[in-house]
């Protein structure tokens, strides 16, 4: 079985098996066979064969780079269906609440829409199984909700105000999963795009995006980086190109079996004037870092945050017979410039490299720029104007913002850690939907999120009960200094979060993103 899988893989990566069986590869392929085989047939207890080959191949790729890595069929997956751009279910977003499905918000146009499920309807059983107050997983209650297009999922829900179950059945279909969060009008002529993976989407949405906000008026772009941690490549060479000139270099890939492979933009972007800024932290990886790269090397715009996560290192996928993957790292990719931006590494030690981002913060790194040191061997120069920039290890922003250590206190991250604070906003949303629906027309989004934002403050009494929830769960601030501390960024993020549930992610960030200052930098170099 051992050789078998190592011989799909061959041939999946483009190799002749004969190529692969020279005599010294040959004796190490047998001593892997051997071995597989007398654990098999001799250990003392009986074996899962599947486990010992699966085992053998992560022990393979956990001595090579971090990135380098196996997963099951289940996890390939989970992890793919993202990058897909869909899944197929019923079509709801939700969270739980006091161990109930609570919907949130149906998907526009989706299965549970157009049968007239509802924001705030309790899905209590799904297929004669009780979801409700059983304390199912939130992944098992999304596996009894998931399945192939077509089916059908027999509901029965609870809805606030009316005595008996409802029932519904849903046909379940393709599902829409959106890689960009956030796009608005941050300020008249500034538009706001906030992406947060790369996947085989993530063009189309960027596209249709950048003509809605050219609608309003936009002239110049924030796009937002922060903590999307990549993707694919080519989304992310595509999506640069709308930014730069016909032939301008956006990245290169090169490995040792890999020939040296350029992306290049084809000149026709719909974006090649307007400023730009990028923002991004210690978060932004991989395909994130090749767009960020690609504009600061070509000096198309300012990059501000905090230095890049730091991975510059290929993975190709290689799907093997039960649905099972390996992503095995083939190749470094390199800015326009010629940076490496990948950050070292000790092979076998993955723990040491999933430490970095704390040894960053220890460091002082996060806080203060003074902390960031590069060698002289790590210089290059943009290709433009000629400044200064540097490789290896994560791309540093033209302007740095320090991470700010004040805003979130001690008491604030346990209410989080806890899900107090999400708990009671859902809360107070589902008490008060009517309401707010009513004094801010959201049927007229425009008009009524305008309205939210201006007018809208967080009621002392959804305070009141997140206090009185963490008391009950011995999270209390240290002092009333703390508290005062606490409350400005709290209820900031309970407005951002009630406007979520209202109408969407877009409104979420227009509110948070008025106490960031990363915006507010981006905003001033726009004005400039």
């Amino acid at each position: 079985m051992l050789k078998q899988t190592l011989t799909i893989a061959a041939l999946a990566l483009g190799l002749t098996v004969q190529a692969q069986m020279r005599p010294d590869s040959e004796n190490a392929l047998r001593k892997l066979n051997i071995a597989e085989m007398a654990v098999k047939n001799l250990y003392v207890e009986e074996v899962d064969e599947q486990k010992l080959v699966e085992d053998a191949i992560r022990g393979m790729l956990e001595k090579l780079d971090p990135h380098s890595s196996y997963s099951t069929p289940k996890e390939t997956k989970a992890m793919t269906e993202p990058l897909n751009g869909s899944f197929e279910g019923i079509g709801v977003q939700f969270n739980m609440v006091d161990d109930t499905l609570m919907v949130i918000q149906p998907v526009i146009n989706g299965p549970s829409e157009k049968v007239g499920i509802v924001a705030g309807d309790r899905i209590v059983m799904v297929n004669d199984t009780t979801i409700a107050g059983v304390k199912m997983t939130k992944e098992e209650i999304m596996r009894r909700l998931r399945g192939p297009k077509g089916t059908i999922a027999d509901l029965r829900v609870v809805r606030p105000g009316i005595k008996d179950l409802l029932t519904f059945k849903v046909k379940r279909d393709k599902i829409p999963v959106h890689s960009i969060d956030a796009t608005y009008m941050l300020r008249p002529g500034i538009g706001y795009i906030r992406i947060g993976n790369f996947s085989a989407t993530t063009y189309d949405e960027f596209m249709e995006s950048m003509d809605n906000l050219k609608r309003q008026g936009m002239k110049n772009l924030v796009l937002d980086l922060q903590e999307n941690g990549g993707g694919y490549l080519q989304a992310a060479a595509d999506l640069a190109g709308e930014f730069l000139d016909a032939g301008d270099l956006i990245v290169y890939t090169e490995g040792r079996r890999v020939q040296r492979r350029e992306y290049r933009a084809p000149g026709n972007g719909g974006f090649r004037s307007g400023k730009v800024v990028v923002l991004v932290d210690q978060y932004t990886a991989s395909a994130a870092e090749i767009v960020t790269g690609a504009i600061q090397d070509q000096d198309r715009g300012m990059v501000v945050g905090r230095r890049t996560y730091g991975k510059g290192l290929v993975q190709r996928p290689i799907d093997l017979p039960d649905g099972s993957m390996i992503r095995l790292t083939i190749a470094h990719y390199y800015t326009p410039s010629g940076r490496c931006i990948q950050k070292p590494y000790e092979k076998g030690n993955k723990k040491s490299y999933d430490q970095d981002i704390v040894n960053r913060l220890n460091h002082g790194e996060l806080t203060n720029a003074d902390s960031i040191h590069f060698a002289d061997s790590l210089k290059f120069e943009t290709l433009k104007q000629h400044r200064t920039v540097y490789g290896g290890g994560g791309i540093m922003p033209d302007y740095f913002i320090p991470l700010d250590t004040t805003r979130y206190t001690k008491y604030h991250r346990e209410l989080s850690a806890k899900s107090i604070i999400i708990q009671q906003n859902l809360r107070y949303v589902d008490q008060n939907r009517k309401t707010l629906h009513k004094k801010y027309d959201t049927r007229d989004q425009a008009v009524g999120f305008k309205e939210f934002k201006e007018e809208f403050e967080v009621p002392r009494k959804l305070i009141d009960d997140i206090v009185a929830e963490g008391k009950k769960q011995n999270i209390n601030p240290k002092d009333e200094a703390e508290m005062q501390q606490t409350l400005p960024y709290l209820r900031l993020q309970l407005k951002a979060l009630i406007a979520r549930d209202l109408w969407d992610m877009s409104e979420y960030f227009s509110i948070i993103n008025e106490d960031s200052e990363a915006v507010k930098k981006a905003l001033e170099l726009l004005s400039e």
